[in-house]
């Protein structure tokens, strides 16, 4: 059964509703429900969430200032697009983020912390063999949050939450295909046992190579190279 694009919004939550509203819109591009280039039409997202065109207007602008839509003049809102430069210029930070984050485990992390990276690994082997794609990425995140945590840099933790809503965007289509999510896994292996070891070269290095795995799978998912732009 094919999932709707979106669904009536339950007012039963303790969040603002213009929040819910943006949560929800921004969910459904990142999901592909909403595509790019799609017109937003306010009164037809209202209607089909079932609000005001108030919250809808305002999700529209918060969306614009984090890149998920674009206003065209005289014409309206529309969902982005994603270029390959796009792709790589997100891809070139998050390595350089995560390489950074990793070698600081290596040097900081808590025997408690280095533990619950482990745990996370084997959790997620278990998920890995699924085909609940939403479970993975959750599981990613959680794996990923571990080791930005363990960096002790605050000012690192605060640049990847702000970049974290466009890595989204790919990291699902990623991990979605076949065999993505095991070899993402074991990779993930092989970085905590390198910050265990407090390698701290061999830590970053493997956590660059495995952001840079998962941007040529991207790539060619999406049935681009590189060489298409200067």
């Amino acid at each position: 059964m094919e999932q709707p694009r979106l669904v009536p919004i339950k007012l039963d939550n303790y969040k603002p509703l213009r929040e819910i509203v943006f949560e929800t819109l921004r969910e459904a591009i990142i999901q592909g429900r909403l595509e790019p280039g799609e017109r937003l039409m306010e009164i037809q997202l209202a209607e089909e969430m079932g609000v005001s065109r108030t919250p809808v207007r305002e999700a529209i602008r918060k969306l614009e200032l984090e890149g998920f839509v674009v206003m065209v003049p005289r014409k309206g809102a529309y969902v982005a697009g994603i270029s390959v430069k796009d792709i790589v210029d997100v891809f070139e930070v998050r390595a350089a983020l995560e390489a950074l984050a990793a070698g600081l485990a290596a040097e900081r992390a808590t025997t408690e912390e280095l533990e619950e990276m482990e745990r996370a690994v084997l959790l997620n082997y278990e998920v890995s063999h699924g085909k609940n794609i939403d479970t993975l990425v959750e599981r990613d995140i959680s794996f990923h949050d571990l080791i930005y945590k363990a960096s002790r840099n605050q000012r690192l933790v605060q640049i990847v939450t702000h970049l974290k809503e466009q890595v989204q965007r790919f990291r699902t289509t990623s991990l979605a295909l076949p065999g993505r999510g095991r070899h993402a896994v074991e990779e993930h292996k092989n970085i905590v046992e390198a910050i265990s070891s407090r390698n701290v070269e061999l830590a970053g290095s493997l956590a660059r190579e495995h952001i840079d795995t998962a941007e040529q799978l991207f790539l060619t998912a999406m049935g681009e190279v590189k060489e298409k732009y200067d």
